[in-house]
């Protein structure tokens, strides 16, 4: 199986991290504005997508927050696994954020789409946290 993992060291205390990955107003804030919630599936709605990502929210707390992907679509994400590790920076000034999505097929011709994807998604965390100013990577 491959993977995509990040690992970003952001200038906020936990609380407001793990604000941004498990809240409505946190997720739109740097995602995408399509965010919607029925119990513990997050709904993610993407410009010309044809149907919300859907992801089951495992485990959020202020040391991780894990999603299961359970829609059918994006095919080559279904049970995969998002996992956020949040522990302090080496300097203890801050957060770091370690990030690892799992679970992909080896050959899945996506998997560079979806890291370079990630990779712009963690800087928007980044910033969004950091400045508390909201930039969605998508709108609707």
């Amino acid at each position: 199986m491959s993977e995509i993992t990040f690992q970003t060291d952001i200038d906020a205390d936990r609380t407001k991290v793990y604000e941004a990955l498990d809240t409505h107003e946190g997720l739109t804030g740097w995602w995408t504005t399509g965010v919607n919630r029925k119990d513990e599936i997050l709904f993610f709605d993407f410009p010309q997508i044809p149907e919300p990502f859907q992801l089951r929210r495992d485990r959020a707390d202020q040391e991780e927050v894990a999603w299961t992907s359970v829609g059918a679509f994006p095919p080559h994400w279904t049970g995969t696994v998002i996992t956020w590790q949040l522990t302090g920076t080496p300097d203890g000034a801050g957060t770091r954020v370690d990030f690892r999505h799992t679970g992909f097929a080896e050959d899945d011709p996506a998997l560079a789409h979806s890291a370079g994807t990630w990779g712009q998604l963690m800087t928007r965390l980044k910033q969004y946290v950091e400045t508390g100013t909201p930039q969605p990577f998508f709108t609707l």
